[in-house]
Parts: structure tokens; sequence; C-alpha cells
């Protein structure tokens, strides 16, 4: 409980400061609306945010468990075979290469304007840190596990699965956390980038129309979504795995 009391105390404090730096410095609407017109434009505004909201949130909510299940796989692909590691391991070094970002074009020509290429953005801007932070975990199995179960007479198979997996399931669980955080970053950008729908497209509308307050607003319930979607990661990987 009191932890929700100091955050809800540091909100408040934030749109007192927001709101006397814009009474202070008179600044017009269009350069920074204050926080009153921004939440009631927010309210009024309700239903349509919603609906865009709801389109971003099902890209990224898709592009995650996409970007998880290939990470998971790909990492266990790497920690099980030596030849997979000499081909992979430098092709994803190059991919990291090329800004994710500059592919959003690309994707958009080849998948158009749908959620078809912002699900692909959020997947591949979570793949690797997904498939990094597990692929590390499993290379970091304490050694007196892996000798005990040599000694037991494990097949390399039994050991990855038994031993292996369940040790580096914190690294996934950090993995994931952090794609909590990263996934939208690639379903916006591919919405700027083209879209009809989303909370992406609504802010570069309401940018063009310098309905500024608007912009701000669906900011607002994007970071909203982005802190509620790490916490439901975060609450996960605690009650499943216990990391």
């Amino acid at each position: 409980m009191s932890r929700v009391l100091r955050i809800a105390a540091l909100i408040v404090l934030g749109c007192l400061i927001w709101q006397a730096l814009v009474q202070l410095g008179d600044l017009p609407r269009f350069i920074l609306p204050g926080p009153l017109l921004v939440f009631s434009t927010l309210w009024h505004s309700r239903a349509l945010i919603a609906h865009h909201a709801l389109v971003t949130l099902a890209e990224v909510l898709i592009g995650l468990g996409l970007g998880a299940a290939a990470g998971f796989v790909t990492a266990i692909v790497l920690a099980g075979s030596a030849a997979a590691r000499a081909v992979l391991r430098p092709m994803l070094v190059f991919s990291q290469a090329i800004p994710v970002f500059a592919l959003a074009p690309i994707l958009t020509l080849w998948l158009g304007y749908g959620m078809v290429s912002k699900i692909a953005m959020a997947l591949l801007i979570i793949y690797f840190p997904v498939t990094s932070a597990f692929f590390d975990a499993l290379i970091r199995t304490p050694p007196g596990w892996l000798e005990l179960a040599r000694v037991m007479g494990a097949s390399p198979l039994r050991t990855l699965w038994r031993i292996r997996v369940p040790a580096a399931l914190p690294g996934f669980g950090s993995g994931l956390r952090l794609a909590a955080v990263y996934a939208p970053i690639g379903a916006i950008i591919g919405e700027w980038v083209g879209a009809s729908q989303g909370l992406g497209y609504l802010m570069l509308l309401a940018n063009g129309r310098a309905k500024i307050d608007l912009m701000f607003a669906a900011l607002i319930v994007l970071a909203v979504l982005t802190l509620a979607l790490h916490a439901g990661i975060d609450a996960l990987c605690r009650r499943v795995w216990r990391i």
C-alpha cells in the first residue's frame, strides 16, 4: 500500500510541476498543454483512444509472444549445438548492426499497412534481447551441476532440459522484462511509418491537426500500457518461475 501511495504522490507532484511550468511560462496549448486539458481530452476522447489503444496492444502482445518463443527456441539451439553457434551467432550480431527502426519502411512495403508489419517490428526489436539473455544464462549453468549430471550418466539432451534450461529461467525472465518495454516501441515505430489504426497513428494524426492535447493523451495511455505490460510480465515470472 505504501508503494502505491508513493507512486500516486509522485504522479501528483509531476502534474503540479507540469501545470506550474505551463502557467508560469505562459506556454500556448499547441506547444505544451496543461495536465488538466490533457486529462479532459483523455476523458472526452476515451472511446477513440481506447479503440486505437486496443489495436496497439494486440500488435504488442502478438509480437511479444512470437518474439519470446523465437528467442527461447533460438537460445536453446545455440546452447545445444556448436555448429549452430558458429553459423547463427555471427548472423545475430550482424543483425544488430542494422537499426531495427530502419527496417520499418521495408516491412511496411513488404507486409502492408495492416497489423502484420507492426507485429513483425515488435518481434524483431525484442528477439535479440530475449535470445541473448536466455543464451547467456544457459551457458552459465553452475559447473558442479553439469559435473553431477555427467557422473549420473545423463545424456546431453536430458542435461539441457532438466538442468540447464531450469537454471537459465531467471535469464529468460530478464529478457522478457526487457521485451515488455521494447515491444511497444517497435509497434509504435511501425505505426508511424504507415498505419490507419493504433496509438502511433493517432499521435501523428493529432500532431498534424495541431491537437497536441490529444497527442499527449495518447502518449500517456501508451506509457500506462507499457508499465502495465511490464508489471504483468514481472508478476508472471515471479508466480510461475519464482524469479
